[in-house]
């Protein structure tokens, strides 16, 4: 019996996979497409509180590093520009999918992520995509031309479902990110077993942890939620985002720790303003000539009351009514409130990241067509790449666009 052949084969039917496959399909590719796992895309399923934050109108595709991460992030600056926001939201507009804007440039579905998966499933059929799902991959090798000329490389998949070949695969297996969902190191072993470089991976967009008996008087603040001003790194590393945390029973999270924690380091400390709004020492100066309350009732018009009790705990000078305190108190107080530092001991790691920082090293592909230098006809897209977007719809929009360079580059004839 001959092997099947397929004109593509895809490995991964997530965000980036699926709409790889409906694209490449469109084109007049056969198109396999396989997945482990028994549903598609439970990312995107469980993404956004289940609406899916399907991408960001805020993006710049002309200056990719001020919302993507990576040893270099100008990497996925052509396929960005090549499509776009406006492009997937003219996509989600002729499926007639209504969304919204939350805040920030931040695009969901009005209705529920099922929309977008059902979207992108429909957009597969169009092109007549196959796919095989559960169905676990055993073996991949490269089969190189025949030296005679009569047949090119092609690469032969050996599967649960059996054996195929094709001319080009695409891996878009994700990272490590969310094991519950089926996240595995697949796309990293492969390009181990062709050679290609990997960046380091951790945990990204992820909540920070901090040491029991160290983190014991801020634990009574779990479930507070404020907004701040949040910031690591020196000089050219140094970063800074403006968003709410929440505080948890182990540490930190909200939209402002997992944005800094792709950027915090092990070791390194965290400075966080937590009233960027208020000017605290003319408040409390203000509060000290005219007020004989409490510092901490005081302090809970400017902050939180909860934050406002826990924080006056910390020194006998603040347990007083305002009128009494010292000028220096009150400025300490003040300066502590707008510069808290202090060192996390580690993250949530994978369990609770929304991604994975690191993966295939960017200078192995074309930014063009996302295909191996080294290897021909294997691609990689979507977060199994050293490409990391920020909170708010940057993830998928590169999952969109790097599915759509990679399509629109795949050799239309079969060999």
């Amino acid at each position: 019996m001959t092997t099947p052949f397929f004109d593509t084969i895809i490995i991964g039917a997530g965000a980036a996979g699926l709409f790889c496959a409906g694209q490449a399909g469109q084109r007049g590719l056969k198109v396999l497409l396989i997945d482990h796992a028994e549903k598609v895309a439970e990312k995107i399923r469980i993404s956004g509180g289940g609406r899916c934050n399907f991408t960001n109108r805020d993006l710049d595709p002309s200056a990719p590093h001020k919302h993507f991460v990576g040893q270099n992030p100008q990497f996925c600056r052509s396929a960005l520009s090549r499509y776009t926001p406006a492009d997937f939201m003219a996509l989600v507009q002729k499926h007639g999918i209504p969304f919204h804007e939350k805040h920030k440039g931040q695009l969901f579905a009005d209705r529920s992520a099922e929309d977008i998966i059902a979207m992108l499933l429909a957009e597969c059929a169009a092109g007549g995509v196959e796919h095989w799902q559960p169905c676990s991959v055993k073996n991949i090798a490269f089969l190189p031309a025949s030296a005679d000329g009569t047949s090119g490389y092609s690469y032969q998949i050996d599967t649960a479902r059996g054996s195929m070949q094709t001319r080009s695969l695409v891996i878009a297996t994700g990272g490590l990110s969310i094991p519950k969902i089926g996240a595995t190191d697949f796309g990293y072993r492969l390009a181990q077993q062709f050679k290609l470089p990997l960046v380091e991976r951790r945990a990204g967009l992820v909540p920070l942890t901090f040491d029991g008996d160290g983190w014991a008087p801020y634990a009574q603040l779990a479930g507070l939620a404020l907004p701040v001003e949040i910031t690591t790194g020196a000089k050219k590393e140094r970063m800074t985002f403006h968003e709410d945390l929440l505080f948890t029973h182990r540490g930190l999270s909200g939209p402002a720790v997992l944005q800094i924690s792709s950027y915090w380091r092990e070791g390194a400390p965290l400075a966080v303003n937590l009233a960027p709004t208020v000017d605290l020492p003319a408040a409390l100066a203000l509060a000290k000539s005219r007020s004989r309350k409490l510092i901490a009732n005081e302090l809970a018009t400017l902050v939180p009351s909860r934050l406002a009790d826990a924080w006056a705990q910390r020194e006998a000078d603040w347990q007083r009514p305002v009128n009494e305190a010292s000028d220096k108190a009150l400025a300490r107080l003040a300066e502590q409130l707008a510069r808290w530092e202090l060192t996390p001991t580690g993250t949530e790691g994978y369990k609770k990241a929304e991604v994975t920082l690191g993966g295939v090293d960017t200078k192995a592909l074309s930014q063009q067509t996302m295909e191996c230098k080294s290897q021909p006809g294997l691609y990689f897209i979507g977060e199994v790449v050293d490409v990391t977007g920020w909170l708010g719809g940057y993830n998928f929009q590169w999952a969109w666009a790097s599915g759509h360079a990679c399509a629109q580059a795949l050799p239309l004839a079969s060999v």
